[in-house]
């Protein structure tokens, strides 16, 4: 059994949206204490009276005094709040004067590149963890890529394939999306040449060899998500390129869901290639929910960040931080991951 003192408490912060309430249960299941953190006072009432015992803090992000007290008593934070344009750097600030690891789901390109370069220094001084974008995108697709490179420490190129059979984006994830396209001037976002470019021009159509049982199916190349920030922070690949399934992309344009509870649940199957000299190495993983599987990618890094299972202290990306096939392999409840021959 566990005891009472062994018992961490972990914050919240957006724990009424929709990745926030997959982290709270989440945290549960696994024994931790969620505290939820948010903005709204009201939803943050409806949340408790839906979760008898839950314990609700509300603070806003332009309010230090009000996040210190939010986060007194937690060991960790974890940031499903967006746009993490605006709550990511107030809440890295909150958990280094706290003296506990922050860790966000951000899929803003933007937003993550500003986390590397504005607390990278202070996060390793204070010998505590930053981990940006430990979610579906860019956390996901990090570990595979530090997986499929086994000894490998560095490569020419690496691709991210999204087979999805659908996405049908939250309220938040669009909104987040908003606020990045609008900070690059609505330009495509790319990274070549061992930097990020940006671009005016239209995407390419091509077809990606995804495993079975997808196969050959229609993709838009230069699809960039976070995963063109997280896999260069750490790994030497001066080409990061990510594709997404043209159907899913489609999708994009259609109206999000009244209740975001009731939204379709997307299957999806991430397929990372790693290319260096002629030879080719790659990792799969397969699962069901690309906002369900955030909250065991995002939990599982704070459990091994808490138990001292980490490389490195700092700002870090997933791949970073830990055994990458390891991690994977210990989220087989959520997804499954399998690594490709050498080639």
């Amino acid at each position: 059994m566990t005891n009472e003192e062994d018992i961490m408490a972990v914050a919240v912060y957006g724990a009424y949206g929709h990745t926030g309430r997959f982290v709270l249960a989440e945290l549960k299941e696994r024994g931790l204490v969620p505290i939820a953190l948010g903005r709204d006072a009201i939803k943050l009432k409806e949340l408790a009276a839906a979760d008898p015992g839950l314990v609700t803090r509300q603070a806003s992000t332009d309010d230090p005094e009000a996040l210190d007290k939010a986060l007194e008593g937690a060991t960790a934070v974890i940031n499903c709040a967006g746009p993490f344009a605006t709550t990511a750097a107030p809440l890295i600030e909150a958990a280094l004067r706290a003296g506990i690891p922050y860790v966000d789901v951000a899929a803003e390109i933007e937003a993550n590149l500003d986390t590397f370069a504005d607390f990278a220094e202070r996060a390793r001084a204070a010998g505590t963890v930053v981990l940006p974008a430990m979610a579906f995108y860019g956390g996901l697709g990090d570990l595979l890529a530090t997986a499929a490179m086994r000894e490998w420490t560095a490569a020419d190129e690496a691709h991210v394939a999204y087979g999805l059979s659908g996405w049908r984006p939250t309220e938040g994830t669009r909104l987040a999306g908003a606020v990045s396209r609008e900070r690059r001037g609505g330009l495509r976002v790319r990274y070549a040449g061992g930097r990020i470019e940006y671009h005016d021009d239209q995407p390419p159509a091509l077809d990606w060899d995804f495993p079975e049982p997808l196969g050959t199916r229609a993709v838009i190349g230069e699809f960039s998500m976070a995963d063109i920030v997280t896999i260069p922070s750490h790994l030497r690949i001066p080409e990061v390129r990510s594709y997404m399934a043209a159907e899913a992309a489609l999708e994009l344009a259609a109206p999000a869901a009244a209740d975001e509870r009731d939204r379709p649940a997307e299957t999806f199957l991430v397929d990372v290639v790693v290319r260096a000299g002629g030879q080719e190495r790659r990792a799969v993983a397969r699962g069901r929910d690309i906002y369900a599987v955030s909250a065991p990618l995002a939990v599982e890094a704070v459990e091994r960040i808490l138990s001292g299972r980490v490389r490195t202290t700092g700002v870090a990306s997933a791949g970073a931080l830990f055994d990458a096939a390891d991690f994977l392999r210990a989220l087989a409840p959520h997804l499954s991951f399998e690594l490709g021959p050498v080639a």
